[in-house]
C-alpha cells in the first residue's frame, strides 16, 4: 500500500455566516468538494452546535475532509487529506473556499507518509467576493 499523501490545512476568513451555520449546506459543500476532486465518498458525519457552528467529516477512500465553522467570526478551518497522487486536495480546498464565499485563505500543504514532516508550501490568498 502506498502511504504517501498530501494534507492541505486551510484557514478561511470572510466566509458567509449564514452558510457557516447551515448544517445541510456545509455537508453538501464538503461532499461536493470531495466529488469534484475525484474522490470516492464512503461516510459522512456532521454536527450542528448551539447556538452556532458546524463540524463535520467526509470519509473518502483516499482519506478525509473535515471542517469546523465559526459563523460569528466568518471563519472556517478545513483539512483535506488524500493518499496517493490520483486526487489533488487543492481542488477540494479551492471548491470549499469558493462555496463558503471566503475573502481570504491561508493554507499549508504537508507531505504525508514519506518521512519527517516538512512544510512544502504555504499560500496566503486574498480572494475577491
Amino acid at each position: 500500500m502506498d502511504t504517501a499523501g498530501r494534507h492541505v490545512i486551510a484557514e478561511l476568513w470572510g466566509c458567509k455566516a449564514d452558510i457557516l451555520n447551515d448544517l445541510q449546506r456545509i455537508e453538501r459543500v464538503m461532499v461536493n468538494a470531495a466529488l469534484e476532486s475525484g474522490a470516492e465518498v464512503r461516510e459522512v458525519a456532521f454536527h450542528k452546535f448551539a447556538p452556532q457552528g458546524v463540524s463535520g467529516v467526509v470519509i473518502i477512500s483516499e482519506s478525509h475532509l473535515t471542517i469546523h465553522s465559526f459563523p460569528e467570526h466568518g471563519y472556517a478551518s478545513i483539512d483535506v487529506y488524500t493518499c496517493g497522487d490520483r486526487i489533488d486536495p487543492n481542488v477540494a480546498c479551492d471548491y470549499i473556499t469558493k462555496a463558503l464565499g471566503a475573502s481570504r485563505r491561508e493554507s499549508v500543504q504537508l507531505p504525508r507518509g514519506i518521512g519527517p514532516i516538512q512544510v512544502s508550501s504555504q499560500t496566503v490568498e486574498v480572494l475577491s467576493i
